[in-house]
C-alpha cells in the first residue's frame, strides 16, 4: 500500500513551530529523519512538516518528503498573510496537512483544498478529531487521513492506546465510504510501543510531533519509531500466513 508514490508504513513529523523547528535546527531534525529513511528506504517512508519559512530550504535540501503544516482554502490575491496551495507548491513542497486540530477548518474548505491539491499535483492529508467526521471527510477522498482526538494531543496519551476504539471505528467508517485513503493515527504518539499499536489497530502510519520535536535525540527516536512499525507490519503478515 502506499500514500501516492509513498511506501507505507509512513512515518509524518509535524514540526509546528517550536525552538527546534526554526532555520539550521529544523535542517538538522530533518536531516536526522532522512538518516533513517535511507536505512529503510525500500519499506517505508518519512515525511517532515516545517514551518512555512522552512519549506523551501528543507525541500531544496533533503530528499524525503516535505509537507506544509497547513494550507489555506483561498485563491490567489488579497488574503494578508495566508498561505494558500499555490504557495506550498512553489515552495517545493510535495505535499500539505489539512484540518489539524489547532488550525481547524469547515467541511467545505477541506473539499476547497483537496480539489486544489489535484489541480497542483499535491498531496493532501486530512487530519480528523472522531469517527464521523473521518468517515465525512472520506469522501473527500484525500490521499490521507490522520485520526487524532485533540484531547490527546502532546499529552502523551496515545490514541491508540489510550482509546483505540476511536482508531478502530474510524476505520470502519471510512471504509464503508473509501477503501483506499492511506490512514494514520495521530495524537500523543510518544513512544515506540504506541507506533506499533498504531499499526496493529490496522493504521499505515502516525502523525507525530512532540516526541521527536522535543527529543534529546531525535534521530534515535525516528529509528525506533520506525522500527517498531516495521515489526507490527511483520506481526500482521506473519498472522494472515
Amino acid at each position: 500500500m502506499v500514500l501516492g508514490e509513498f511506501t507505507v508504513p509512513i512515518l509524518v513529523v509535524n514540526f509546528k513551530v517550536y525552538d527546534a523547528s526554526i532555520g539550521l535546527r529544523a535542517l538538522a531534525i530533518g536531516r536526522a529523519a532522512e538518516r533513517v529513511y535511507l536505512d529503510f528506504r525500500d519499506s517505508a517512508t518519512i515525511v517532515v512538516a516545517p514551518p512555512a519559512t522552512e519549506l523551501r530550504t528543507l525541500s531544496e535540501s533533503l530528499e524525503i518528503p516535505v509537507f506544509a503544516q497547513h494550507a489555506d482554502p483561498v485563491a490567489l490575491g488579497p488574503h494578508t498573510g495566508a498561505l494558500p496551495p499555490e504557495a506550498v507548491k512553489e515552495s517545493g513542497a510535495e505535499g500539505f496537512i489539512a484540518n489539524h486540530s489547532e488550525r481547524r477548518l469547515r467541511l467545505d474548505e477541506i473539499s476547497f483544498l483537496v480539489e486544489k491539491s489535484r489541480l497542483l499535483n499535491l498531496k493532501i492529508l486530512v487530519c480528523a478529531s472522531k469517527p464521523i467526521e473521518a468517515a465525512a471527510v472520506s469522501v473527500l477522498e484525500p490521499d490521507a487521513i490522520a485520526v487524532e482526538p485533540p484531547e490527546l494531543i502532546g499529552t502523551g496519551l496515545a490514541v491508540s492506546r489510550a482509546k483505540p476504539e476511536v482508531v478502530t471505528n474510524s476505520i470502519a467508517l471510512i471504509r464503508k465510504y473509501n477503501k483506499d485513503v492511506v490512514i494514520l493515527t495521530g495524537a500523543g504518539i510518544s513512544s515506540a510501543e504506541d507506533a506499533e499499536a498504531a499499526i496493529l489497530l490496522g493504521t499505515s502510519g502516525i502523525l507525530v510531533s512532540s516526541a521527536i520535536m522535543k527529543s534529546q535525540d531525535p534521530e534515535r527516536t525516528i529509528r525506533n519509531m520506525v522500527e517498531a512499525m516495521l515489526k507490527a507490519t511483520r506481526k500482521l503478515e506473519f498472522s494472515r500466513a
